[in-house]
Parts: C-alpha cells; structure tokens; sequence
C-alpha cells in the first residue's frame, strides 16, 4: 500500500492523489459510503460501483462484531467474500460506537467495557482486541483504539483522554507487528489525531500521530456538535502538522460544503452518513442546493431530481414521483434518494479532484460553497 501525491493547488491546500491498495486504487480526494452493517443501507454493489463509483466503503467494528460476529466473518473469509464487494474497505475501531454510548459503558486505561445494543450483553474491546477484530474483518484500511471526546469537552477531561489514546495507539501498533493478515492481503493502521476543540492537545496529538510509521493518519473528534469554524480550525491546524506524503482522513465530516472547505485545507478522505441518513428523511443535496422533498411545493414538480446528477435515477425519477414514494414510505423511494445523495457526493469529489488537477479548485469552489448551501 502507498500514496502518491500528484499535485497541490496553488491558492488554497487542496490535493490530488492516489491510494494504492491491494483491491485498487482510490483516486484522491474521495467520500466512503458508510456501510454499517456490512452493506451501504438499501444499495446494491453494482450500484455503488457502477452508478455511485464508490472506490472504497466502510465497515462498523463494533457492530459486525456484535452481527454477524466473528465466526461467521472469519467463515466467509473476511468482509469482501461476505457482503461481496471487491474494492477496498476502511474499517473503523468501533471508538466511535463507544463514546456514542455513553450511559452503556465504562472507559478504563486497559480498555472499554460496553453493553450490546441488541440484547444488552457485555462485551470489552481493548486496543489489541480491536485490532484483532479488524483482522478478522479484514478491511485494507484498519482504525487505532481512541476515545472520542464529546463537545463541548472539559479541557482536563480532553487533556487525559488525549494521553490515553496516545497509549492505546502504541498499543495498537504493538498489535499489529505480533499479527499478520488473515486473507492475503495488506492492512494499513491509520492513527487518529484526538484533543478536541484545543489548540495545544491538537498540536500535541498530531505531532506525536506524525512521528508512528503509518502509511496514511486519520484526524478524529470532530463533527461532534462543535461550530464549522472550530472544525475548520482544527482541521487546518492538524493538516499543517500531519505528513504531506501521507493521506489524511477527516472522520465522520460531512455537509457538501464542509468537504469543500475541508479540501481547501489539505484533507484528502472522508466519510459520513449524513448522505444516506438525510435520504432516509426525505433530505436530497442536489448541485443547486439541497431539498426537502416532503415539502408539498414538490407535488407537482415532475422535473429530474437534479438535472446535472450522475446516476440513473436522476435521469428516470421526478421530484414529484420521489415525494410521492417517501410519502408513501415505498422503500423504493429511499434506495432511490439514497443512490441520488451518495451519487451527489462522490460526484462532487471527482469534480474537485479535476478542478485541483487544472488549477480552478479555488475559484470553483468559492462559487459551489454558495450554492451548495442554499436551501431549496
């Protein structure tokens, strides 16, 4: 596995590269649909590749760990054989899982105790049993053991979790030299930048996630409820710091325009559910803005849901047929709002990607910041 870096733009941070893993390359910068339970929610694969042009999912830890477990993970022969995509896939820690428990789990220096959501059973993830974990799941792409903080975050509270992610990350990398793979394949450990909305802790964390001899590191702890200039900030700060001959992943972030203003500050992956959750609510993002498609000025609209869409539902489908499915709570029309906003996304990437090649990134992005944020 490595990155190339084939160009930086000249008014802005913004990057183009390319990320070669052992199930393809992923042309930089990209949006990884979040699958997960092992798919992305109401699509099939040859969607994702051939409508969508996923170059890369996720899986969820934490819950292929609680479904289908381990056995029958290991059984399939890891999560590519089981759920049958054959491109790569980025596991998370299952970190995230756990702080979003916060009233079913109890966080000690050796690791974290948490009930199931399912059935309420206790499970225990430490640093190596997340590794672990992610072998068997078998993602090219596997999550250091962190503590997400929430925010707003106390700074003596931030300050220690930080520390002990820190501790945990070499624990992870301890790990991984005492593995190997189980499929055959590569895995790549990204470390992730914690510290919350401070500029010591962040400064700290980066600087001590830039000197592990990852291929790629993950910037972690932010879309978290905290203001976009915060998560600007921050992400300016830790990009500043990370390697530039690494790429550099912005979990969980996040609107249209939070990936273009990220970009512009040297951000090269990214993942969200916002694009499929909204879809499941009737929330579309289109190249003009986005739409609430129950709102009943679509009734009649029998226009294309986004005239400049890339997929083939936005060339069959009308607004006022897709309000009339989620109205109606059809399940086609969620896959189709979801293939519109995930097609939307990655879209937009490969938009941004060209426009950073040709050296227009900034002056088109400025304009599409505009629009993107209006509300239909």
């Amino acid at each position: 596995m490595h990155f190339d870096l084939h160009y930086t733009d000249t008014k802005t941070k913004a990057r183009a590269g390319s990320l070669h893993t052992d199930h393809g390359v992923i042309e930089t910068p990209i949006f990884m649909p979040v699958g997960t339970a092992g798919s992305v929610k109401g699509v099939h694969q040859h969607e994702l590749k051939n409508e969508i042009e996923a170059q890369i999912i996720l899986g969820n830890t934490y819950h292929l760990y609680l479904k289908p477990g381990m056995e029958v993970l290991q059984g399939a022969g890891g999560l590519h054989k089981f759920n049958g995509w054959d491109g790569p896939i980025l596991t998370d820690s299952g970190g995230y899982q756990v702080y979003s428990l916060s009233g079913a789990r109890k966080i000690t220096e050796e690791g974290v105790k948490f009930q199931s959501f399912h059935d309420g059973s206790y499970h225990f993830f430490s640093p190596e049993r997340a590794i672990d974990i992610q072998r068997v799941i078998g993602g090219d792409i596997i999550m250091a053991f962190d503590e997400c903080t929430p925010f707003p975050c106390d700074y003596g509270y931030a300050k220690r979790s930080m520390h002990m992610t820190h501790r945990w990350l070499k624990r992870c990398f301890d790990q991984m030299e005492k593995t190997e793979p189980l499929y055959g394949y590569e895995q790549a450990l990204f470390p992730i930048v914690q510290g919350s909305t401070c500029k010591d802790l962040r400064t700290e964390s980066a600087e001590t996630i830039a000197a592990y001899p990852s291929l790629g590191n993950a910037i972690g702890g932010l879309s978290v409820g905290e203001p976009d200039e915060d998560l600007y900030e921050m992400t300016d700060l830790v990009c500043n710091i990370l390697p530039k001959e690494k790429p550099r992943y912005l979990m969980g972030v996040g609107t249209p325009v939070n990936l273009l203003e990220c970009i512009a500050l040297g951000v090269d992956m990214f993942d969200c559910v916002m694009p499929s959750r909204n879809a499941r609510h009737g929330m579309l993002f289109t190249s003009e803005g986005t739409i609430n498609i129950k709102n009943e000025k679509w009734t009649k609209d029998f226009s294309m849901l986004d005239p400049n869409g890339t997929t083939f539902v936005d060339k069959v489908y009308s607004k006022a047929y897709l309000r009339h499915l989620i109205k109606s709570k059809e399940n086609l029309g969620i896959q189709i709002a979801t293939i519109h906003n995930l097609g939307f996304y990655l879209a937009l990437m490969k938009e941004a990607r060209r426009r950073i090649l040709d050296g227009t990134f900034s002056e088109w992005k400025d304009i599409q910041v505009k629009k993107l944020g209006t509300r239909l």
